[in-house]
């Protein structure tokens, strides 16, 4: 095989992004992939990528390790990985001297994500999001965050030629799902209801939740997680994402709903090809149904008597009203 020299690993790289993005991979996962490969180039970009070892790849991760973010360092191995094939698949190189480091630094341990998974404390959570003193934008992420259950990501970033009023349905575009497939959610009256009232605040944009001084961007990641802290909930006690947990659990603890029909609605996919022949529908018209009483429900919660004592031991007060 002839090696092409001069190509620099930030050549490569940039290349196979270019790939990704006419591969039609996610905006979301590009993103991540560039903020992880910015901490690369300082010490990779440079060098052509026919010298690289797997030594210099190494000192790379080693400092992600020793700073503790183990996950980031195990994503990167995996994408400089990825650029090497590619760079082998382009003749710039014989051999992926990444694979050589499988088992090199340390493996960060998996962790569930924090999530409120009773009626009892969804109940005093959603007391807690409807006394919220913060920005309304954000008051309106957090409601959205429970009456909708997608994923962090996904709501952070929609854009308002998504919804269709008329049908009342969100129709999530494939580049910004997880899977990469389309997904579509029913909207309640509540959550029309909360459209309406945030149109009048940000419809003149692109995004539902814009981020504030950054046109055209938008809410930042951590917006929601940060206003859930203000609430007094900590990070071992619920998150952004724990929403879908929250719904996941109470919809199957109800026994009214097809563990199919909720599965389809968290954008899970059936991993059987045999089962998901038979899924094919979607489930969509008890979704439709599912998605309103689900909605009722949370307003049931949210209304009930406020519990005295809480599993979390404490749910501080000083700022938060937890309404009656």
């Amino acid at each position: 095989m002839k090696i092409v020299a001069g190509n620099s690993f930030r050549d490569v790289a940039e290349e196979w992004l270019e790939k990704c993005e006419r591969d039609e991979l996610s905006i979301v996962t590009i993103n991540k992939i560039r903020w992880l490969l910015d901490k690369a180039y300082p010490k990779l970009g440079a060098l052509p990528i026919e010298v690289i070892r797997p030594l210099d790849v190494l000192a790379v991760l080693k400092t992600l390790e020793a700073a503790g973010t183990l996950e980031s360092a195990r994503r990167l191995r995996s994408v400089i990985s990825r650029i090497f094939r590619f760079g082998v698949a382009t003749g710039r190189i014989e051999r992926d001297v990444a694979c050589d480091l499988r088992g090199a630094i340390a493996t960060p341990k998996s962790k569930n994500l924090a999530a409120i998974t009773t009626a009892r404390e969804a109940g005093v959570l959603l007391r807690a999001i409807e006394n919220y003193t913060g920005h309304e934008i954000t008051a309106i992420a957090l409601e959205c965050s429970a009456h909708l259950f997608v994923r962090p990501g996904e709501l952070r970033q929609a854009e308002w030629p998504e919804f269709d009023a008329d049908q009342s349905v969100w129709a999530i575009p494939p580049e910004k799902t997880k899977m990469r497939r389309p997904h579509w959610v029913p909207l309640s009256r509540q959550m029309m209801a909360k459209l309406h009232r945030l149109h009048d605040l940000t419809g003149s944009g692109q995004h539902l939740f814009p981020c504030l001084g950054k046109d055209g961007m938008p809410m930042s990641e951590n917006t929601v997680n940060l206003a859930l802290r203000r609430l007094g909930f900590k990070a071992d006690q619920m998150t952004a994402h724990g929403f879908r947990a929250m719904a996941a659990t109470l919809l199957n603890e109800s026994g009214q709903w097809h563990p199919d029909a909720i599965e389809r609605q968290l954008a899970h996919i059936e991993t059987n090809e045999v089962r998901r022949a038979y899924t094919r529908g979607e489930y969509w018209p008890e979704r439709v149904r599912m998605m309103q009483w689900w909605s009722d429900h949370i307003e049931e919660l949210r209304k009930a008597p406020l519990v005295q004592r809480s599993s979390f031991g404490s749910v501080p007060t000083p700022a938060v009203r937890l309404a009656s």
